[in-house]
């Protein structure tokens, strides 16, 4: 038997805006962000994990690797938003190339495991 209770399973997609209130993070790139809609996210911060991924339209890489290599696995495996988690901050030069790349970066302090678990019962899939 479950213990647990997924609250809302319905929606499958969530805009930056939804995504940013739903884990009280904060967008730290101005990239135009309207027309992105996330479906699916993945939470890792091995970034060899992250070059093997195939399909990642609407997906959201969520990470507490807070460094430029983070961004340039990003830009090499198509993926435009990246959630860094633990209170992880971006730096100038992240920011940069983020921008460059039309990658948003979203800040949050909430753990890895707590921003899936909302992202999840928000509606958003899990990958794998």
């Amino acid at each position: 038997m479950y213990l647990c209770k997924i609250i809302n399973r319905k929606k499958i997609e969530m805009n930056i805006e939804e995504l940013t209130q739903l884990i009280k993070g904060k967008v730290v790139t101005s990239c135009d962000t309207t027309s992105i809609e996330v479906t699916k996210a993945f939470a890792s911060d091995l970034m060899s994990d992250v070059l093997t991924i195939t399909s990642t339209d609407g997906l959201a890489l969520i990470t507490g690797l807070a460094n430029p290599q983070t961004i340039r696995t990003a830009e090499m495996s198509g993926l435009n938003i990246i959630i860094l988690v633990r209170g992880k901050k971006t730096t100038a030069d992240m920011i940069e190339i983020a921008e460059d790349n039309d990658i948003t970066i979203v800040e949050t302090s909430f753990s890895a495991f707590l921003t899936s678990a909302l992202l999840y019962n928000a509606g958003v899939k899990s990958l794998y």
